[in-house]
């Protein structure tokens, strides 16, 4: 199991690159979080869905997603409170003091999941979350140390030694465990090493004696890590702002909701070569020369909708698609874009209604069940074949979702377009990954790079990082501590 002294210290990036070293060693590689909190989710196989870090982890151990890979998702949507996904169907809303509660009868359930996903497996890789060393949240943790010491899991502890202080955070973490969870901890590593690794041999020297513990390994910084998708919102703020792009690419200017939600859609479009995909903060203003504004998914489209006006951002929204500029909407995106949406259940927050953007002929009602599935098919004016998967709660309808934007291979049609051609929304996540459909989006608006082959790259990406693991951890230690 990698657990770390913190958030952000790399242990999805870590699992992923074990997943696949082991996997390209010919074992049988599965991962696994018990709990995650993210609303950067994918959708599996069966219709449920997961952390979109395990996605990863189960595209680099090379296996199908299943819902068992991490069994209770956390989706927040609000300060307090989150919606409760168990085994990749929703069971409701819970306040964190409520949740707090819910932990211990949630247990068996993880456990049955970790034996399911184990059952044909050599090797299981587990994340944590966050740090066993919240000592505040110890009583029923099913995260960290409790579930390695319910399913008896050696474990492994990582620190980020590029935000400072990692000796003080791992000796800290060390202390604060009890006796059994420090015999179940095998090691540590020390991630994110810019610079001379020799430089740090006295304090991996200083670790070992005080915690009696041996260094498996002490990782570079590995700068291909921000080519593969991301599951935390802490991500946005180390993202690049398109300075790589270059003068004359396309700029696309991106709103950081508050309760943002599969933002890796976005990927497919920062890989390209001419695009700057820009993060707008808030407290700032869009900027006037970008040529598309995204407006991404929303884990709570009413209070995101709230902070697009509060932040000023609908005046420079519409003010962009008056001067000729392109809007696009993904799921909640698609939502705001309409002319109202209404919550009359209280599903994703307090029940209420509320004026949309206006810029589509549609409008919303979010309720009833949440759709989960994956989707195939393709972009209707150019033919090109898409992917993508829906994940949302709620049905938009209006004169606008007369001109879809997608057809389905059902079918059905899928989005709308506006009447003047300059708005476009789908509820579908993940389509800007196809590569055609994404090149021809972006021809049209002036690009004139090849475009990338965005799956392959993530996929040698994946090889990289294994085989950057490969030569600074040491792969059988762990095999050994693992068994």
């Amino acid at each position: 199991m990698v657990q770390g002294t913190g958030s952000d210290v790399g242990k999805s990036m870590l699992a992923a690159g074990l997943c696949r070293a082991f996997a390209n060693q010919g074992l049988k590689v599965r991962p696994f979080k018990p709990q995650n909190m993210s609303n950067n989710a994918a959708v599996t196989p069966d219709g449920g869905e997961i952390g979109r870090a395990q996605a990863l982890q189960a595209a680099a151990a090379r296996v199908p997603l299943s819902v068992h890979m991490n069994p209770v998702l956390l989706k927040p949507q609000s300060e307090i409170g989150a919606q409760v996904v168990v085994q990749g169907r929703v069971e409701g809303n819970a306040l964190a003091r409520d949740y707090h509660d819910l932990k211990p009868k949630l247990l068996p359930r993880v456990l049955e999941s970790f034996a399911t996903v184990g059952a044909d497996a050599d090797l299981v890789i587990v994340e944590g979350a966050g740090s066993p060393a919240e000592v505040n949240l110890r009583e029923g943790d099913i995260a960290n140390m409790g579930f390695a010491t319910a399913a008896r899991v050696p474990v492994v502890l990582v620190g980020d030694i590029d935000r400072g202080g990692v000796i003080a955070s791992i000796l800290g973490t060390f202390e604060l465990l009890d006796p059994a969870e420090r015999a179940l901890t095998q090691g540590f590593i020390i991630n994110k090493f810019r610079g001379d690794v020799s430089l740090f041999d006295d304090g991996v020297t200083i670790l070992q004696d005080r915690t009696k513990t041996p260094c498996f390994g002490v990782v570079p910084y590995f700068p291909d890590a921000r080519r593969l998708p991301q599951e935390d919102a802490m991500a946005l703020d180390y993202r690049e702002r398109g300075a790589a792009a270059g003068p004359g690419a396309i700029k696309i200017a991106v709103p950081r909701l508050a309760r943002i939600a599969n933002f890796d859609d976005l990927d497919p479009l920062a890989a390209e070569p001419d695009v700057s995909v820009v993060i707008v903060d808030p407290g700032s203003a869009f900027p006037g020369d970008a040529q598309v504004i995204l407006i991404p998914g929303s884990k709570a489209t009413l209070a995101d909708l709230k902070q697009i006006r509060d932040e000023g951002w609908d005046t420079d929204i519409i003010a962009h698609h008056r001067r000729g500029g392109l809007v696009v909407g993904l799921c909640g995106g698609y939502q705001i874009l309409g002319r109202r949406v209404a919550d009359p259940d209280g599903t994703e927050g307090p029940p209420g209604a509320a004026p949309g953007l206006g810029l589509l002929d549609a409008e919303t009602v979010i309720g009833g069940d949440k759709a989960l599935v994956e989707r195939i098919g393709h972009e209707i004016s150019s033919g090109a074949a898409i992917t993508g998967f829906e994940m949302h709660m709620g049905e938009t309808t209006g004169p606008d979702t007369a001109r879809p934007w997608l057809e389905l291979a059902d079918g059905r049609p899928e989005g709308a377009i506006s009447t003047d051609g300059r708005v476009f929304a789908s509820y579908l996540h993940g389509v800007f990954a196809a590569d055609e459909f994404r090149r021809g989006f972006l021809q049209r608006l002036g690009s004139v790079s090849g475009g990338t082959a965005y799956a392959a790259g993530v996929d040698q990406t994946l090889d990289g990082l294994a085989a950057h693991l490969e030569a600074h951890l040491d792969l059988d230690a762990l095999l050994a501590a693992a068994s």
